[in-house]
């Protein structure tokens, strides 16, 4: 728990610098503040479903140990979730492209 409240205090200090630049250099603070955003966005988003798929592969596994004449239907339905997981990294993946590359924020 301490690593992760330190690793927070680094990256908003680290950030502040992006937030107080001056008028000149407010591109380069959006760009900054961009990258950091997509970085914690993606981040989040892979923890999230790494943490989901492994919980459905424990309950597929677990399932299949309890009853070995399902495993099929077992399979089946853990395929399927496993892919409806995935697309929600992928769909994360493209939001964070979309705002570190197009920047639909920037006028």
């Amino acid at each position: 728990m301490k690593k992760i409240i330190a690793i927070t205090l680094l990256l908003l200090a680290f950030s502040a610098s992006f937030a107080f630049a001056a008028e000149g250099d407010a591109k380069l603070a959006y760009y900054g503040m961009a990258t950091i955003g997509c970085a914690v966005g993606i981040g989040l988003a892979a923890l999230g479903c790494g943490i989901g798929m492994g919980h459905g592969l424990r309950g597929a596994t677990e399932g299949t140990a309890r009853n070995p004449g399902v495993s099929g239907k077992i399979m089946t339905t853990l395929i399927i979730g496993l892919a409806m997981i995935e697309s929600l990294a992928i769909y994360a993946l493209v939001v964070v492209l979309i705002t570190f590359y197009a920047n639909p924020f920037v006028k």
